[in-house]
């Protein structure tokens, strides 16, 4: 941080308004004079929207509190994007828009009081779509590190257009039925570095993003590496899309942990959407009790628009601007233990086939009692138990040291639409149902 000046905040400040206005207050003295840190000491502070300044760094003494009122009065309405189209939204809980050399950082905690946000949304109370926990909108040289984030209104950290991002040691608590409060969504950002979290979410740990075909601006969201995070609960692991129309490339995700996510990594768009998905390395990941460990899946039909029948259709569609496409996806030395529905679902389109997949050191084993569910959000799809790697509309499949223990059926689940490069190796070490039997 720039300059010297510290300003603290002392607990007693029992007006929302007035706290508010303190707290924003010592935000904008120290971004007038140069840059500084803002220090929250120990204590519950309850407060409305901050505006984060440049070369500012908001800081929360261990056992301090910055307790957000869900009180729409106090989040004004701001430009934004949400779910990857122009929008305007309640402000976020900590927004900064157009600033440089920001941070969050500390031992205390942020809680978005998302409880009466939740009740708000599912009873269509709202007039703008829900705060996020920590919006920042083009900005750079950002922080945020060590603080304990809680029961955001909506995504709990979303940094939109930005660039040099650094996320690390950060935790995320949100409970399990919250609605769409994903832990870390970088949208459109490049050289984003998240480490050491812990994220425990209602919807996606972390979801990679880059606008929806109604974005004013496509600008591709790359450079994102992920490690040593552990991440429970959840809709996903880690997931690209699906609003992904500016494309998503260079993303690095190593010595993570997720127990009890739906998938584990989900990559999913749609016909309309555009944009690609390239050069994604994963490796070194422990997975438990999650549904399926891998999806790709380009016939993703979550909203209005994925019910067009052209989404689920599986005959071949003209291909344009408006059709994504998956290339160079990598996994090597992944564990998924205790599997409920099926080993992985690939699939590309069959105008835009999935190209250059590589599964290597893949150990997978089901839960005794798996129960059917439907590995993919795609129309057609049907729920399944302990099944093996269902693949389609692919090329450049390669697996080498696949280990499946417990499945029902087939090993692999292959078409005319997919075609290999090499053999596909198993692994001897372990009894097949199947001996590498892929059905066409």
């Amino acid at each position: 941080m720039s300059g010297t000046q510290v300003q603290s905040i002392r607990s007693g400040i029992t007006s929302v308004v007035r706290t508010t206005r303190a707290l924003q207050e010592a935000i904008d003295r120290a971004a007038d004079s140069g840059g500084g840190r803002v220090s929250v000491a120990p204590g519950v502070h309850e407060t409305g929207a901050l505006r984060l300044r440049s070369h500012v760094e908001l800081h929360l003494e261990a056992g301090a509190v910055l307790r957000f009122v869900p009180d729409p009065a106090l989040y004004p309405p701001v430009a934004a994007r949400w779910e990857g189209a122009a929008t305007t939204i309640h402000s976020p809980c900590i927004y900064a828009r157009d600033a440089v050399d920001v941070a969050i950082t500390g031992r205390g905690e942020i809680d978005g009081g998302g409880a009466r946000w939740w009740a708000a949304f599912r009873t269509g109370d709202l007039s703008y779509p829900r705060p996020t926990l920590i919006g920042l909108h083009g900005c750079s040289r950002v922080d945020i590190e060590g603080v304990t984030l809680r029961d955001s209104p909506a995504w709990t950290v979303h940094p939109l257009l930005c660039d040099d991002v650094r996320i690390t040691g950060i935790r995320i608590i949100n409970p399990p039925d919250s609605p769409n409060t994903d832990g870390i969504d970088p949208e459109s950002s490049r050289n984003v570095r998240i480490s050491d979290c812990h994220i425990d979410v209602g919807d996606d740990c972390i979801a990679i993003k880059a606008g929806s075909e109604h974005s004013l601006d496509r600008v591709p969201c790359e450079n994102i590496a992920i490690t040593n995070c552990t991440m429970i609960h959840g809709h996903g692991g880690v997931v690209i899309g699906s609003e992904m129309s500016g494309g998503v490339r260079g993303v690095v995700i190593s010595n993570c942990v997720f127990q009890g996510t739906d998938r584990g990594i989900r990559i999913k768009s749609r016909r309309g959407r555009g944009g690609v998905v390239a050069d994604v390395r994963v490796s070194n990941i422990v997975m438990d009790r999650v549904m399926c460990p891998l999806v790709i899946n380009p016939f993703y039909f979550c909203g209005p628009e994925g019910k067009l029948p052209i989404v689920s259709d599986r005959a071949p569609q003209p291909v344009g601007e408006g059709t994504p496409r998956f290339r160079g996806i990598h996994l090597s030395h992944i564990t998924a233990t205790n599997v409920q529905s099926c080993a992985a679902f690939i699939s590309g389109l069959p105008e835009a086939p999935l190209d250059d997949v590589t599964l290597d050191d893949v150990s997978i084993s089901f839960a005794p009692d798996a129960e059917p569910a439907v590995p993919a959000m795609a129309g057609g799809v049907p729920a399944m138990a302990s099944a093996g790697i269902r693949a389609q509309f692919a090329t450049g499949i390669r697996i080498s040291g696949l280990r499946l223990q417990g499945v029902i059926g087939p090993d692999l689940v292959a078409d005319d639409t997919v075609h290999f490069d090499d053999t596909v190796h198993f692994s001897d070490a372990v009894h097949f149902s199947g001996t590498a039997q892929v059905t066409r």
